[in-house]
C-alpha cells in the first residue's frame, strides 16, 4: 500500500505524524537532522550517501583537500567489506568484534584530524553528529547499511507523483526476529507493504532484523526493537 500526503512542511512534526514521536525501531536514513530527533530509535546512517559525498569531494578537492574525504571513503568501504565477510561466514564472532573495533578507531582518528577546508570541516562535523549511527549494521546482521530499497521504491512505481516537492522521505521496516537471517534469504521474502507520506515510504516486515551475539550488553536492548526503518531524501 502506498499513501501520498501533501503536508505543510517536512520537519519532525510531519515525520512524527507517521512514525509517532516515540518510535523505537531501526531507522536507516540519510543525514537529514530531523531524523535524529527520534531519540528512542536505533539509527543507521546511509553509507551510500556518505560514499557519494566523499567521491564528489575527492573529484573537485585537489591533492590536499581530497585527503580527508579519501580517508573517510576508505573506512566506509572497509566496513562494507567486513559486512560481506560476516554475511558469507568468513569471519568468527570474535574476529568481527575485533575488526569492528578497529574500524571505529580508524574513523575516530580520521575525525580528530584538523582541516582548513570548509567542505572538509562540514563533512567532519556531519560525521561527528552521525558517529553513533555509522556502524550499526555491523552490530545487527540483516540491517542494511544503505537505504537503497527505500530510494528505489518511487522509481519502481512510476516516479514521484506530480505536485510533490523534491524532498522524499523513505522508510523501510523490518521485524527484528528476522535480523539474524542471511541477506540472501530476503529474495524469497513475502513482498513488503508500502506506505508513503509526502513522500514517506514505509516498508513493513520483510525477513531480516535483530542483533548478533557480539552486540555489547549495554546496547543489546536498544538494538532489539520491534521494527526497522530506512529513511532517505
Amino acid at each position: 500500500m502506498t499513501v501520498y500526503a501533501i503536508q505543510p512542511g517536512r520537519g519532525f512534526q510531519q515525520a512524527a505524524a507517521v512514525l509517532g514521536e516515540g518510535f523505537d525501531g531501526f531507522l536507516v536514513r540519510d543525514g537529514w537532522g530531523v531524523y535524529r530527533q527520534f531519540g528512542k530509535a536505533v539509527h543507521q546512517t546511509c553509507l551510500a550517501h556518505l560514499l557519494r559525498r566523499c567521491r564528489e569531494m575527492i573529484e573537485v578537492g585537489g591533492i590536499h583537500r581530497a585527503q580527508f574525504p579519501g580517508a573517510v571513503h576508505s573506512v566506509l568501504q572497509s566496513s562494507l567489506r567486513l559486512r560481506n565477510r560476516r554475511d558469507q561466514g568468513q569471519i568468527s564472532a570474535h574476529g568481527l568484534a575485533v575488526a569492528r573495533g578497529q574500524l571505529e578507531a580508524r574513523l575516530d582518528r580520521v575525525l580528530r584530524k584538523r582541516t582548513r577546508s570548509p567542505a572538509n570541516r562540514r563533512l567532519a562535523n556531519h560525521l561527528v553528529r552521525e558517529r553513533d549511527a555509522v556502524f550499526t549494521f555491523l552490530y545487527c546482521p540483516g540491517l542494511e547499511a544503505t537505504n537503497w530499497r527505500a530510494e528505489q521504491a518511487p522509481a519502481r512505481r512510476g516516479g514521484h507523483p506530480q505536485g510533490m516537492g523534491r524532498k522524499s522521505h523513505c522508510v523501510r521496516s523490518t521485524h527484528p526476529k528476522y535480523l539474524t537471517q542471511h541477506p540472501a534469504d530476503l529474495s524469497s521474502a513475502e513482498p513488503a507493504r508500502l506506505t508513503a507520506v509526502g513522500k514517506l515510504t514505509v516498508f513493513a516486515p520483510t525477513p531480516g532484523s535483530g542483533s548478533d551475539s557480539s552486540t555489547p550488553p549495554f546496547t543489546l536492548n536498544k538494538y532489539q526493537k520491534s521494527s526497522s526503518l530506512a529513511v532517505s531524501s
